[in-house]
């Protein structure tokens, strides 16, 4: 990472709430084109969440901890703040001395940006102020929000309007927290019912709606220079399983999540 930061553009998407074995079943299928055709080997790798809900685990994130590889460790991280007796911290990982990635980056000359998604990101109140106060610019409406069925196309005209308004020498992080495959979900599939509510098969349909527009995203960002990117998910979701429905729990369905990282080429 050493050698990306600096000389490449970054963007972090977060999935928010998508679990491994629904992202997975999708890339294997073939239902996921446009993210499938930029997993290394075409399929998702299996990883641990670092928190059980949206605040925890993007704290986490953001302070350097991605979602961990499923097999046994050490792992060497890719970002990690200073910090005496890291044992995940490796000669190719960018180390920054602030409390934060996203600081970290800023402070190499990164502008750095986040678009909103779910409740932790809408600045309506201290809480939801905390995770997009760390960048240097933030974005939220309610229509990048939970109950919008257009929320992603939504949150990726924002971006576009980021990338365009940015100077072409200036380096950028962009950050993209998805809201559309958290409750509700039901509306992503044809057919479904409020009624009937959510399912995990409303959650893969939430998944092929985000697919469907992601390739405006990677387009946008790789359109000023090589971007290094990372797309994963913060946490899974429960419909059902052993009783439980939902998350901030200690069930695998929640701490299991897909995770990839790999370069957009700069469009000629």
């Amino acid at each position: 990472m050493n050698e990306v930061v600096g000389s490449h553009d970054l963007l972090m998407v977060t999935l928010d709430t998508l679990r491994y074995d629904v992202a997975q079943e999708l890339a294997a299928e073939g239902r996921i084109p446009n993210l499938a055709r930029h997993l290394p080997g075409g399929a998702w790798e299996r990883r641990h969440a670092p928190g059980s809900f949206t605040y925890a685990s993007h704290q986490a994130m953001f302070a350097g901890f991605l979602p961990t590889p499923a097999t046994p460790g050490p792992h060497p991280r890719l970002f990690a703040a200073v910090f005496a007796g890291s044992e995940t911290t490796a000669d190719g990982t960018f180390v920054y001395d602030t409390p934060d990635l996203v600081s970290g980056l800023a402070a190499v000359g990164y502008r750095t940006v986040c678009v909103g998604g779910v409740g932790f990101f809408n600045k309506r109140g201290p809480l939801g102020s905390v995770l997009p106060g760390l960048f240097q610019e933030s974005h939220w409406e309610p229509e990048f929000g939970v109950p919008s069925p257009t929320s992603f196309e939504a949150q990726v005209t924002r971006a576009e309007e980021v990338v365009a308004g940015l100077p072409q020498e200036r380096r950028l992080f962009l950050f993209v927290n998805v809201s559309a495959l958290h409750q509700p979900n039901w509306f992503h599939l044809p057919g479904a019912t409020r009624e009937a509510g959510d399912t995990r098969v409303t959650h893969a349909a939430a998944l092929e709606y985000v697919d469907r527009h992601i390739g405006r995203l990677f387009d946008a960002v790789r359109s000023r220079r090589r971007c290094f990117t990372i797309v994963c998910s913060d946490h899974g979701t429960a419909y059902g399983e052993d009783g439980h429905t939902g998350h901030r729990i200690g069930h695998d369905v929640v701490w299991t999540v897909p995770y990839a990282h790999f370069f957009l080429d700069e469009a000629r």
